[in-house]
């Protein structure tokens, strides 16, 4: 594949980086009143009435912060609509510097595809764009084992997919486009993954139980190897755009990915082992304690003395200490450690040949002094490579805010005039939009004295979203002149109703100009399977 180096705008100034002079997509505050607890399930109606929670809950990263690492940020990234994301420094990393990343979601094939999809759809062909191996796949499988679906309305369903995410921008030719059920690379690594997952983290992560079906946990496996997938042939960051809904998928998947790894790199600073917490005391007492002019070691036994003295009581203190003491007079030294996971009795040798410097063998563990942190996971991961491991990169995702419904509340394919399907007819498209529900005052005189709640609007969302395109001084224009009480909802609707006919049409324009495209793609989308469609159970 060729390959642009993308340009790295991280240090010029972005008039988005202030989240505040952005004009709002999600409801303003993101508080929703009685929205106690956030719970996300890939399978049912999640909603999140306060993004933050997922902050704090699910170790979910503001997006704002890693703005300006970003080379030319989409619309979505600068308007907050990709509000999280986990890990994604190395993939905004490879982007800017021109190296190997990848990107990858699915569509569960269970009805047209809508508007919401479209983000996925523009964040796969985004990054793609910029040089990411892009990869879209559907997720037929799980449509089937967790939904239901017959194998006909799969293969209808999945036609539709992939003729709008083609319509919009991706590049068969410089990706990849495929079903779960015929990759069969796909079904042997989530073979592989299987024998890493347990069925206790189904029912603590999914609460699976007695009465889910194997096919059912089949496909979780297979979504862990379709998440991997993109790094068979090399290790390298991978991003999985997704909605928060799916983002208990992408922890089993980064935690799969370590258990295959022949070696766990961590630091250390003694020859026992100590978790980031102890590691974070010892290593205020290593700093401490190597203060001065003195060059005599620092002993373990000195270290335990001066947590004791100096530090507060808390979870790790009195463990740490303990394993101090045992420790005694042992130096305290700063190092890295290889842990030996899977590795074989050859690569483990293998790595301790490659180790350069200072280094000391133990029965399960390596400690190597004189390397840093990143230069001994690039060295682990290089040993397991040349000896048949995968050396998987652990997955990153960024996340999207969930759409709002045409009528309020949550956006539903189940629900026809809630959404848009980029299968409508763009007539149809046009009076949903006339027909929605708006964020407007009662009376016009009240929208011109008090101004429109355009955070509270699913016809502002549809410029944010989608109709605004790259142009963000309208999509602020559209903001500001609605809660200013310039603009009324009529008219605004008119607006956005003809924006969206215009769109529909030129999609569905497109949409039939790829028709001979993917007709001429390696895609089986006539399928003979027979099975009994399971229901989610």
């Amino acid at each position: 594949m060729t390959r642009d180096t993308p340009r790295d705008d991280s240090d010029e100034e972005t008039p988005t980086d202030d989240p505040a002079a952005r004009p709002a997509t999600d409801g303003g505050s993101d508080v929703a009143a009685g929205a106690d607890e956030v719970a996300l399930d890939p399978w049912g109606s999640s909603t999140v009435s306060d993004y933050r929670k997922l902050f704090d809950e699910f170790g979910i990263e503001s997006f704002d912060e890693l703005l300006p690492e970003v080379p030319s940020p989409h619309y979505l990234m600068r308007r907050g609509v990709i509000f999280g994301h986990r890990d994604y420094r190395p993939v905004a990393r490879a982007l800017r510097e021109g190296e190997d990343a990848a990107v990858l979601s699915g569509f569960m094939p269970t009805g047209d595809p809508h508007i919401g999809h479209k983000l996925v759809f523009d964040e796969i062909i985004w990054h793609q764009e910029r040089g990411a191996d892009a990869y879209g796949l559907i997720a037929d499988l799980e449509a089937h084992s967790a939904r239901g679906l017959s194998w006909d309305e799969i293969d209808e369903h999945a036609r539709d997919y992939l003729l709008s995410l083609l319509a919009l921008g991706f590049d068969p030719e410089e990706g990849e486009l495929y079903r779960q059920s015929t990759n069969r690379e796909v079904q042997d690594l989530a073979f592989e993954l299987g024998s890493k997952a347990r069925f206790a983290e189904f029912e603590g992560i999914y609460g699976f139980d007695g009465e889910t079906s194997v096919s059912h946990m089949q496909s979780v496996v297979t979504q862990m190897a379709d998440i991997l997938y993109p790094q068979l042939d090399e290790p390298k960051p991978t991003v999985i755009p997704v909605g928060p809904d799916q983002d208990p998928h992408m922890r089993l998947a980064r935690d799969v990915a370590a258990r295959m790894r022949y070696f766990k790199v961590t630091e250390a600073y003694a020859s026992f082992e100590a978790n980031a917490a102890e590691r974070d005391h010892l290593a205020a007492a290593y700093a401490a304690l190597r203060d001065g002019e003195d060059d005599s070691p620092v002993r373990c036994a000195a270290a335990a003395d001066w947590i004791e003295a100096e530090m507060a009581a808390d979870a790790a203190h009195d463990s740490v200490v303990d394993k101090l003491r045992a420790a005694g007079k042992e130096p305290l030294r700063p190092r890295v450690r290889f842990l030996d996971r899977n590795a074989t009795p050859e690569a483990f040798d293998a790595l301790i040949e490659a180790i350069p410097g200072e280094k000391r063998r133990y029965e399960e563990h390596i400690d190597a002094f004189d390397m840093d942190r990143a230069d001994a996971e690039d060295l682990a991961r290089e040993v397991e490579v040349d000896h048949g491991g995968f050396g998987f990169m652990a997955p990153s995702s960024i996340y999207h805010r969930f759409m709002t419904g045409l009528t309020g509340g949550k956006m539903s394919s189940s629900v026809p005039a809630s959404h848009i399907s980029l299968l409508d007819d763009p007539e149809d498209g046009y009076d949903k939009v006339k027909s929605a529900t708006t964020g407007g005052r009662e009376t016009a005189e009240k929208q011109r004295e008090l101004g429109g709640e355009a955070d509270d609007c699913p016809v502002y969302e549809l410029y944010a979203y989608l109709l605004a395109g790259d142009d963000d001084e309208f999509a602020t224009e559209v903001y500001e002149e609605c809660v200013g009480g310039e603009r009324l909802c009529g008219g605004c609707k008119e607006q956005a109703a003809e924006l969206m006919r215009e769109f529909l049409e030129d999609h569905q324009e497109k949409r039939e100009e790829m028709e001979a495209v993917l007709d001429d793609l390696d895609i089986d989308l006539d399928t003979d399977r027979r099975g009994v469609a399971g229901d989610g159970h």
